[in-house]
């Protein structure tokens, strides 16, 4: 999938060392917030999720040098009647601010709309990750709930708040 300036395509382990290098640039961006793969070890990792049904991670990709942006994973993936997934990225910092990851988000929710037949949509996020609240609510997101001591982030459990975007509220907001 592509728009003008982005394409998502899979890890592989060709992108390892672009992909370690940029999250380890980034650290300063995601941290207390996130903690991506910065070494080869969490690396294997991410790769064996690309095998796993149960996610779906994919690589944001600048169209004119294939440069690495950004990070997105569909996780938890839930078939049957619930037909939902849980969704985390992260940016790389020297390209963050130019809207590559709005750009990329799209292709995301399309993918996870249009391709798997998801239904739903839900990203957790901690209350004072201003950049990512603003990015999950540029694409239509909405907000939920609040959950306390929800996930563990860094070695400790951290408040999070629940955003979520259905197919329909993302075809409306495609559309308009």
């Amino acid at each position: 999938m592509i728009t003008p300036r982005v394409q998502l395509r899979t890890p592989s382990y060709a992108d390892q060392a672009e992909f370690l290098a940029a999250m380890r640039a980034s650290q300063d961006l995601h941290r207390p917030w996130a903690y991506p793969p910065t070494s080869p070890q969490a690396y294997d990792l991410l790769m064996q999720r690309v095998v796993d049904p149960r996610y779906e991670p994919m690589l944001a990709c600048r169209r004119t040098d294939g440069a690495i942006v950004g990070f997105f994973n569909l996780g938890e993936i839930v078939r049957g009647h619930l037909q939902t997934a849980f969704l985390g990225y992260n940016a790389v910092a020297a390209h963050a601010g130019q809207g590559y990851m709005s750009e990329a988000l799209q292709l995301v929710l399309a993918r996870a709309f249009d391709e798997m037949g998801l239904h739903r949509v839900e990203a957790n996020i901690q209350p004072g990750n201003h950049r990512s609240i603003n990015l999950a609510k540029r694409a239509g997101f909405v907000r939920e709930g609040f959950s306390e001591r929800y996930l563990k982030v860094g070695g400790q459990w951290r408040d999070h708040e629940r955003w979520a975007i259905r197919a329909e509220q993302w075809r409306r907001s495609a559309a308009s």
